[in-house]
């Protein structure tokens, strides 16, 4: 550090928030390639299940462009875990349907998911923890939830639940 740094009156909220949720991703990547799958593939077949979503409501939750939905679902079909299909409800709307294989394999994904974040959060004490996670929840659907007006914006993280 120079004498010409700002000095820092905060901690540093952003390369906290920021290197754990890299480091979460990448674990969270390793885990679900044992079975085959990416982040992006689980979270369109779990959405998928809840009901009866088109491509483009599946890609606005799993926060991807049309590009890398396409992909994500071309990659479903050619393992037998997803297909498109006309909705039943609009004629004109093609939904991602989840077939049989698909929705053993979301069980099983959420199975994995739920286990890393057990993991994650088995490094603190639970008072701690139950903290963190409240703390969070506040931020993101509080002071945080909601868009700030950007000439530019940072690309939208995902939303609760997802």
């Amino acid at each position: 550090m120079t004498a010409m740094s700002p000095t820092r009156a905060e901690p540093d909220l952003s390369f906290l928030l920021d290197r754990t949720s890299h480091a979460l991703r990448g674990r969270m990547a390793a885990a679900l390639a044992e079975i085959g799958l990416t982040a992006r593939m689980h979270c369109v077949l779990v959405h998928a299940l809840e009901q009866e979503r088109t491509q483009i409501q599946l890609a606005e939750i799993g926060d991807m462009d049309k590009t890398t939905m396409v992909v994500t679902v071309d990659a479903l079909e050619k393992a037998g875990l997803a297909e498109r299909r006309p909705s039943s409800t609009d004629r004109r709307a093609r939904i991602i349907a989840v077939t049989e294989k698909g929705a053993r394999t979301a069980r099983h994904s959420q199975e994995i998911v739920d286990r890393v974040h057990r993991e994650a959060l088995a490094a603190l004490p639970d008072d701690e923890r139950t903290v963190l996670l409240r703390a969070l929840d506040r931020l993101v659907t509080g002071h945080l939830s909601g868009p700030t007006e950007n000439p530019s914006p940072a690309r939208r993280a995902r939303q609760r639940g997802e």
